[in-house]
């Protein structure tokens, strides 16, 4: 992973957590806002479906996170008929910083607490080169499908494009 020098705090210790796992980014840290995944497409100039947002949910009262492509929503529904359970809800902030050590829009796939369940949006793999949040809204990293795969021990699944 490149040197950590000028990239805020968080940013900083998910390039080194990301660095001992062998992946080497790079990082790249904005100005502006890449809290989105539109915001975070334009400021790299990729396509929308190249972003991996990195989602909190609480499935059943435990927390799990979604990677999805940002070029589509979680239809919930669906989702908890993959993968089982009946209640499925968006995290609030309070719950996303608590289990990810992360805020709202710069939740990164790694650096947590502690172990979460992960699913991946399987669409993902239709992409070289993916950009994920790191730690903070104005920094990313890149990284392949693969890598995240191993990286968070996700499960694959098809989500429904919406």
């Amino acid at each position: 992973m490149q040197g950590t020098e000028g990239l805020h705090p968080s940013a900083a210790r998910v390039a080194r957590a990301l660095g001992e796992l062998g992946i080497q980014g790079p990082v790249r840290q904005f100005q502006e806002s890449t809290k989105t995944s539109a915001e975070a497409a334009a400021a790299l100039s990729c396509e929308l479906g190249a972003i991996a947002s990195c989602l909190v949910f609480v499935l059943d009262d435990k927390p799990v996170v979604i990677l999805k492509s940002g070029a589509f929503r979680v239809d919930t529904a669906q989702f908890v008929q993959l993968v089982g359970g009946t209640n499925l809800r968006r995290a609030t902030a309070e719950e996303v910083r608590e289990a990810t050590g992360q805020p709202i829009g710069g939740v990164s796939p790694t650096g947590w607490p502690a172990r979460l369940q992960v699913y991946i949006d399987d669409s993902l793999a239709d992409f070289e080169v993916i950009w994920s949040a790191c730690g903070t809204p104005n920094a990313v990293f890149a990284t392949t499908y693969d890598e995240l795969c191993r990286l968070t021990g996700a499960t694959a699944v098809t989500l429904t494009r919406s």
